[in-house]
């Protein structure tokens, strides 16, 4: 994730500021691109905080995964409110870095919620990650680390 994500500081859902080179290396990496204002992106965020929960927080071996949120809300104000309210314990790319919309133009995003599942290099796994999470739960995480060509013995 150094590529996309490099030289970049990510913060917590508390608003501590990380760096992104620190917490996203050897890890696959989901970019969740979602809006506290957006239905779908609402209904969606539970759920995604529950596979979360699974894969990383609650499991007996956490899964190298990492959740980036790109915020497409108005203001700093609702992206702050959508995190504390909605999200879990992922990671968010300040709302005032303009390399929020260059990561929208990169992977196409024209409408969300979209989990775009990506390589340490940036390249897509997948662009129908919240697909696959609505389909197969934290199953569909073995199809992305398959893929990620870095965990060749993760066997969650």
């Amino acid at each position: 994730m150094v590529d996309v994500l490099g030289g970049r500081r990510l913060v917590t859902r508390e608003g501590a500021p990380v760096e992104a080179e620190a917490v996203l290396q050897n890890k696959v990496v989901a970019l969740y691109f979602a809006a506290g204002r957006c239905a779908l992106s609402r209904d969606f965020t539970p759920l995604l905080r529950d596979v979360y929960a699974a894969l990383v927080g609650e499991a007996r071996r956490p899964a190298p995964f990492e959740v980036v949120f790109v915020s497409t809300d108005g203001s700093a104000r609702e992206m702050l409110d959508f995190m504390r309210e909605l999200h879990g314990p992922w990671l968010a790319l300040p709302f005032h870095d303009p390399y929020r919309h260059e990561l929208k133009k990169r992977y196409n995003i024209t409408a969300t919620p979209r989990l775009v599942v990506v390589k340490p290099n940036g390249e897509v796994i997948t662009h129908r990650g919240r697909t696959q999470i609505r389909e197969q739960g934290p199953a569909c995480f073995q199809s992305w680390v398959q893929v990620a060509d870095v965990f060749q013995n993760f066997s969650g």
